[in-house]
Protein backbone atom coordinates (compact mmCIF):
# COMPACT_ATOMS: atom_id res chain seq x y z
CA UNK A 1 0.00 0.00 0.00
CA UNK A 2 1.39 3.59 -0.73
CA UNK A 3 2.08 6.60 1.47
CA UNK A 4 -0.22 9.05 2.16
CA UNK A 5 1.92 12.18 2.96
CA UNK A 6 -0.58 14.49 5.57
CA UNK A 7 -1.64 18.38 5.48
CA UNK A 8 1.45 20.20 3.92
CA UNK A 9 3.49 17.56 3.67
CA UNK A 10 1.64 16.19 0.66
CA UNK A 11 3.37 19.33 -1.22
CA UNK A 12 6.67 18.87 -0.17
CA UNK A 13 9.82 18.47 -1.76
CA UNK A 14 9.42 14.56 -0.99
CA UNK A 15 7.49 14.43 -4.28
CA UNK A 16 10.02 15.94 -6.85
CA UNK A 17 12.44 13.12 -5.03
CA UNK A 18 13.53 9.97 -7.39
CA UNK A 19 9.79 8.04 -5.77
CA UNK A 20 6.70 8.24 -7.01
CA UNK A 21 4.37 10.67 -4.86
CA UNK A 22 1.50 9.13 -2.93
CA UNK A 23 -1.40 8.50 -6.09
CA UNK A 24 -5.00 10.73 -6.04
CA UNK A 25 -6.91 7.27 -5.23
CA UNK A 26 -4.53 7.07 -2.54
CA UNK A 27 -5.11 10.24 -1.09
CA UNK A 28 -8.76 9.72 -0.98
CA UNK A 29 -8.58 5.89 0.16
CA UNK A 30 -11.12 4.82 3.02
CA UNK A 31 -9.05 1.61 3.88
CA UNK A 32 -7.91 1.89 7.79
CA UNK A 33 -4.30 3.75 7.93
CA UNK A 34 -1.52 3.89 10.34
CA UNK A 35 -0.80 7.35 11.48
CA UNK A 36 2.69 7.92 12.08
CA UNK A 37 4.51 11.30 12.69
CA UNK A 38 8.04 12.01 12.14
CA UNK A 39 9.56 14.67 14.20
CA UNK A 40 12.68 15.81 11.63
CA UNK A 41 15.54 17.56 13.96
CA UNK A 42 18.41 17.26 11.13
CA UNK A 43 20.15 20.25 10.65
CA UNK A 44 18.81 22.40 7.55
CA UNK A 45 21.19 20.76 5.14
CA UNK A 46 19.47 17.10 6.12
CA UNK A 47 16.06 17.89 6.36
CA UNK A 48 15.03 16.86 3.07
CA UNK A 49 17.16 13.99 2.80
CA UNK A 50 16.01 12.88 6.55
CA UNK A 51 12.52 12.82 5.15
CA UNK A 52 13.75 11.02 2.08
CA UNK A 53 15.18 8.01 3.95
CA UNK A 54 12.00 7.62 6.36
CA UNK A 55 9.90 7.98 3.32
CA UNK A 56 11.40 6.03 1.38
CA UNK A 57 12.16 3.17 3.88
CA UNK A 58 8.45 3.30 5.58
CA UNK A 59 7.15 2.82 1.95
CA UNK A 60 8.80 -0.17 1.54
CA UNK A 61 8.37 -1.65 4.66
CA UNK A 62 4.48 -0.35 4.70
CA UNK A 63 4.05 -3.70 2.69
CA UNK A 64 0.12 -4.50 3.41
CA UNK A 65 -0.24 -1.48 5.48
CA UNK A 66 -1.95 1.78 4.42
CA UNK A 67 0.60 4.35 6.29
CA UNK A 68 -0.36 8.53 6.83
CA UNK A 69 2.90 10.42 7.33
CA UNK A 70 2.84 14.07 8.85
CA UNK A 71 5.72 16.21 9.06
CA UNK A 72 6.52 17.88 12.10
CA UNK A 73 8.62 20.01 13.40
CA UNK A 74 9.70 21.76 16.89
CA UNK A 75 9.62 25.58 16.94
CA UNK A 76 12.91 25.78 19.16
CA UNK A 77 15.11 23.98 16.63
CA UNK A 78 18.06 26.43 15.55
CA UNK A 79 16.97 27.08 11.78
CA UNK A 80 18.47 29.50 9.22
CA UNK A 81 16.40 31.05 6.85
CA UNK A 82 16.03 28.62 4.32
CA UNK A 83 15.65 25.81 6.93
CA UNK A 84 12.33 27.83 9.01
CA UNK A 85 11.37 28.77 5.37
CA UNK A 86 11.17 24.71 4.07
CA UNK A 87 9.92 23.65 7.57
CA UNK A 88 7.04 26.36 7.42
CA UNK A 89 5.89 25.26 4.00
CA UNK A 90 6.03 21.51 4.72
CA UNK A 91 5.90 21.03 8.10
CA UNK A 92 2.87 21.01 10.80
CA UNK A 93 4.64 22.88 14.58
CA UNK A 94 4.70 20.13 17.27
CA UNK A 95 1.78 23.20 18.91
CA UNK A 96 -0.57 21.90 16.71
CA UNK A 97 -0.40 17.98 18.04
CA UNK A 98 -0.71 18.11 21.63
CA UNK A 99 -4.24 17.28 21.94
CA UNK A 100 -4.15 14.55 19.51
CA UNK A 101 -2.82 11.20 18.78
CA UNK A 102 -0.81 9.09 16.60
CA UNK A 103 -0.28 5.54 15.99
CA UNK A 104 3.21 5.73 15.91
CA UNK A 105 5.95 8.53 16.13
CA UNK A 106 10.06 8.37 14.98
CA UNK A 107 11.73 11.13 16.31
CA UNK A 108 15.28 12.37 15.04
CA UNK A 109 18.22 13.49 16.76
CA UNK A 110 20.63 16.53 15.56
CA UNK A 111 23.51 18.12 15.94
CA UNK A 112 23.85 19.46 19.68
CA UNK A 113 24.77 22.69 19.91
CA UNK A 114 25.83 22.47 23.74
CA UNK A 115 28.04 20.29 25.75
CA UNK A 116 25.05 19.33 27.93
CA UNK A 117 21.51 18.05 26.71
CA UNK A 118 19.59 20.09 29.28
CA UNK A 119 21.13 23.28 27.83
CA UNK A 120 20.25 22.75 24.17
CA UNK A 121 17.19 25.24 23.04
CA UNK A 122 14.73 22.94 22.58
CA UNK A 123 15.55 20.74 25.41
CA UNK A 124 12.47 21.76 27.05
CA UNK A 125 10.06 21.28 24.43
CA UNK A 126 11.85 17.90 23.79
CA UNK A 127 11.17 16.91 27.09
CA UNK A 128 7.31 17.30 26.64
CA UNK A 129 7.30 15.62 23.21
CA UNK A 130 8.62 12.37 25.52
CA UNK A 131 5.95 12.71 27.98
CA UNK A 132 3.22 13.22 25.35
CA UNK A 133 4.40 10.23 23.25
CA UNK A 134 3.85 7.97 26.32
CA UNK A 135 0.08 8.73 26.84
CA UNK A 136 -0.73 9.78 23.07
CA UNK A 137 1.18 6.75 20.67
CA UNK A 138 1.00 3.23 20.73
CA UNK A 139 4.87 3.24 19.78
CA UNK A 140 7.91 5.80 19.65
CA UNK A 141 10.84 5.53 17.85
CA UNK A 142 14.02 7.51 19.33
CA UNK A 143 17.00 7.92 17.25
CA UNK A 144 20.53 9.15 18.41
CA UNK A 145 20.56 12.02 20.03
CA UNK A 146 16.91 12.42 20.77
CA UNK A 147 16.95 8.56 22.40
CA UNK A 148 19.80 10.00 24.40
CA UNK A 149 17.45 12.82 25.36
CA UNK A 150 14.72 10.59 26.58
CA UNK A 151 16.48 8.49 28.57
CA UNK A 152 18.03 11.55 30.40
CA UNK A 153 14.78 13.00 31.04
CA UNK A 154 12.95 9.36 31.87
CA UNK A 155 15.05 7.55 33.62
CA UNK A 156 18.05 10.06 34.42
CA UNK A 157 20.60 7.99 32.05
CA UNK A 158 23.31 10.10 31.20
CA UNK A 159 24.92 9.41 28.38
CA UNK A 160 28.93 9.63 28.52
CA UNK A 161 31.13 10.93 25.79
CA UNK A 162 33.54 8.52 24.04
CA UNK A 163 37.14 9.40 22.78
CA UNK A 164 36.26 8.99 19.20
CA UNK A 165 33.46 9.61 16.98
CA UNK A 166 31.95 6.26 16.55
CA UNK A 167 31.69 6.36 12.53
CA UNK A 168 30.73 3.52 9.93
CA UNK A 169 29.63 0.50 9.44
CA UNK A 170 29.76 -1.93 12.78
CA UNK A 171 28.50 -5.78 12.71
CA UNK A 172 25.73 -6.27 15.21
CA UNK A 173 24.18 -9.11 16.95
CA UNK A 174 20.52 -10.04 18.03
CA UNK A 175 20.99 -9.93 21.67
CA UNK A 176 16.67 -10.64 22.01
CA UNK A 177 13.87 -12.18 20.83
CA UNK A 178 10.85 -9.91 20.21
CA UNK A 179 8.11 -8.73 17.74
CA UNK A 180 10.10 -6.14 16.48
CA UNK A 181 13.35 -8.68 15.77
CA UNK A 182 11.04 -11.14 13.77
CA UNK A 183 12.74 -12.54 10.91
CA UNK A 184 15.72 -10.82 11.34
CA UNK A 185 19.48 -12.78 10.96
CA UNK A 186 21.21 -13.06 14.18
CA UNK A 187 23.57 -10.90 13.18
CA UNK A 188 23.77 -7.86 10.48
CA UNK A 189 25.61 -4.85 9.53
CA UNK A 190 24.13 -1.23 10.85
CA UNK A 191 25.64 2.64 10.49
CA UNK A 192 26.11 4.39 13.50
CA UNK A 193 27.24 8.23 13.52
CA UNK A 194 27.79 9.08 17.48
CA UNK A 195 30.09 11.27 19.90
CA UNK A 196 28.24 9.71 22.74
CA UNK A 197 27.16 6.26 24.43
CA UNK A 198 25.02 4.64 26.84
CA UNK A 199 26.09 2.42 29.17
CA UNK A 200 24.47 -1.16 28.96
CA UNK A 201 24.47 -1.75 32.48
CA UNK A 202 22.73 1.60 33.14
CA UNK A 203 20.13 0.26 30.52
CA UNK A 204 19.28 -2.94 32.40
CA UNK A 205 19.58 -1.30 35.53
CA UNK A 206 16.35 0.80 34.74
CA UNK A 207 14.81 -1.96 32.63
CA UNK A 208 14.93 -1.72 29.30
CA UNK A 209 15.70 -4.27 27.08
CA UNK A 210 18.73 -4.94 24.39
CA UNK A 211 17.56 -5.40 20.89
CA UNK A 212 21.08 -5.39 19.66
CA UNK A 213 24.39 -4.73 19.81
CA UNK A 214 28.12 -4.67 18.65
CA UNK A 215 31.76 -5.53 20.10
CA UNK A 216 32.81 -2.63 18.27
CA UNK A 217 30.28 0.04 18.89
CA UNK A 218 28.03 -1.07 21.84
CA UNK A 219 24.38 -0.86 22.16
CA UNK A 220 22.85 -0.87 18.92
CA UNK A 221 18.84 -1.05 19.54
CA UNK A 222 17.24 -1.38 22.72
CA UNK A 223 13.15 -0.69 23.87
CA UNK A 224 11.05 -0.30 26.96
CA UNK A 225 7.64 -1.19 27.16
CA UNK A 226 5.86 2.16 28.94
CA UNK A 227 2.37 2.93 28.21
CA UNK A 228 3.94 3.30 24.98
CA UNK A 229 6.45 1.14 23.36
CA UNK A 230 9.35 3.28 23.43
CA UNK A 231 11.98 2.06 20.87
CA UNK A 232 15.53 3.49 20.99
CA UNK A 233 18.33 3.45 18.17
CA UNK A 234 21.53 4.74 18.32
CA UNK A 235 22.57 3.20 15.03
CA UNK A 236 20.84 4.54 11.98
CA UNK A 237 18.75 2.14 10.00
CA UNK A 238 17.07 4.56 8.34
CA UNK A 239 20.42 5.71 6.64
CA UNK A 240 21.22 5.33 2.68
CA UNK A 241 23.74 4.03 0.87
CA UNK A 242 25.58 7.13 0.46
CA UNK A 243 25.03 8.91 3.93
CA UNK A 244 28.08 8.21 5.77
CA UNK A 245 30.11 9.57 2.62
CA UNK A 246 28.59 12.48 2.56
CA UNK A 247 29.30 13.43 6.16
CA UNK A 248 32.59 12.49 5.71
CA UNK A 249 33.04 14.50 2.89
CA UNK A 250 31.04 17.34 5.20
CA UNK A 251 33.53 17.19 8.03
CA UNK A 252 36.33 17.08 5.51
CA UNK A 253 35.45 20.44 4.04
CA UNK A 254 34.74 21.89 7.32
CA UNK A 255 38.59 21.17 8.68
CA UNK A 256 40.16 21.84 5.41
CA UNK A 257 38.32 25.58 5.73
CA UNK A 258 39.28 25.68 9.35
CA UNK A 259 35.58 24.83 11.15
CA UNK A 260 36.68 21.72 12.77
CA UNK A 261 40.25 21.38 14.80
CA UNK A 262 41.12 17.76 14.36
CA UNK A 263 40.91 15.97 10.65
CA UNK A 264 37.57 13.33 10.38
CA UNK A 265 38.25 9.69 10.95
CA UNK A 266 37.14 7.56 7.82
CA UNK A 267 34.11 5.75 8.71
CA UNK A 268 35.01 2.17 9.43
CA UNK A 269 34.62 -1.11 7.61
CA UNK A 270 32.81 1.30 4.65
CA UNK A 271 34.91 2.03 1.70
CA UNK A 272 36.75 -0.82 -0.04
CA UNK A 273 40.35 -1.16 0.94
CA UNK A 274 41.85 1.08 -1.77
CA UNK A 275 39.92 3.96 -1.36
CA UNK A 276 40.33 3.47 2.03
CA UNK A 277 44.21 3.48 1.45
CA UNK A 278 43.86 6.64 -0.92
CA UNK A 279 41.86 8.82 1.74
CA UNK A 280 44.37 7.99 4.29
CA UNK A 281 47.37 9.45 2.28
CA UNK A 282 45.38 11.95 1.50
CA UNK A 283 44.54 12.85 5.56
CA UNK A 284 48.11 12.95 5.79
CA UNK A 285 48.42 14.84 4.26
CA UNK A 286 45.26 17.72 4.87
CA UNK A 287 46.87 17.93 8.15
CA UNK A 288 50.51 19.34 7.43
CA UNK A 289 49.22 21.37 3.77
CA UNK A 290 45.94 22.05 3.69
CA UNK A 291 43.94 23.77 0.34
CA UNK A 292 41.40 23.95 -1.92
CA UNK A 293 43.24 21.57 -4.39
CA UNK A 294 43.42 19.01 -1.76
CA UNK A 295 40.01 19.17 -1.23
CA UNK A 296 39.57 18.73 -5.00
CA UNK A 297 41.64 15.48 -4.80
CA UNK A 298 40.06 14.04 -1.65
CA UNK A 299 36.09 14.75 -3.16
CA UNK A 300 37.41 13.26 -6.40
CA UNK A 301 38.59 9.73 -4.37
CA UNK A 302 35.13 9.21 -3.18
CA UNK A 303 33.62 9.53 -7.27
CA UNK A 304 31.80 7.00 -8.45
CA UNK A 305 32.49 4.52 -5.65
CA UNK A 306 30.37 1.23 -4.56
CA UNK A 307 29.14 1.01 -1.52
CA UNK A 308 26.70 -1.62 -0.91
CA UNK A 309 23.45 -1.12 1.49
CA UNK A 310 24.10 -3.92 3.62
CA UNK A 311 22.28 -3.07 6.56
CA UNK A 312 18.95 -2.30 4.60
CA UNK A 313 16.89 -5.41 4.49
CA UNK A 314 17.43 -5.74 8.52
CA UNK A 315 16.32 -1.79 8.16
CA UNK A 316 13.31 -2.90 6.07
CA UNK A 317 12.61 -5.83 8.38
CA UNK A 318 12.61 -3.84 11.61
CA UNK A 319 10.06 -0.79 10.30
CA UNK A 320 7.78 -3.51 8.50
CA UNK A 321 7.37 -5.09 12.01
CA UNK A 322 7.01 -2.36 13.86
CA UNK A 323 4.17 -0.92 11.47
CA UNK A 324 2.77 -4.36 12.13
CA UNK A 325 2.95 -3.74 15.77
CA UNK A 326 0.93 -0.11 14.91
CA UNK A 327 -1.49 -1.64 12.83
CA UNK A 328 -2.52 -4.53 15.88
CA UNK A 329 -2.30 -2.18 18.44
CA UNK A 330 -4.46 0.27 17.05
CA UNK A 331 -6.91 -2.65 16.25
CA UNK A 332 -7.00 -3.77 20.02
CA UNK A 333 -7.76 0.20 20.99
CA UNK A 334 -10.41 0.71 18.58
CA UNK A 335 -12.72 -3.00 19.70
CA UNK A 336 -12.14 -2.05 23.13
CA UNK A 337 -13.43 1.22 22.60
CA UNK A 338 -16.24 0.04 20.47
CA UNK A 339 -16.88 -2.26 23.32
CA UNK A 340 -17.27 0.22 26.14
CA UNK A 341 -19.47 2.47 23.61
CA UNK A 342 -21.90 -0.19 23.27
Amino acid sequence: MPILLDGKAALSSLDRGPYCPPSTKAAHSTSPYIHVGLINNMPDGALEATERQFFTLLDVAAGDHFVKLSLLALNDVPRTASGRQHISRFYTTIDNVWDRNLDGLIVTGTEPCTSSLTQEPYWGTLKKVVEWAEHNTHSTVWSCLAAHAALLHTDGIERRRLSSKRFGIFECTRSSDHHLTVGLPSAFEMPHSRWNDISEKDLRDCGYTLLSRAIDAGVDAFFKQKKSLFVFFQGHPEYEQDTLLLEYRRDVRRYLTGKRDTYPQIPQCYFDPDTGHALSLLGERARTQASDHLLADILSSLVGRGIANTWRPVAVGVYRNWLSYLSVVKEQSLKARFACVS
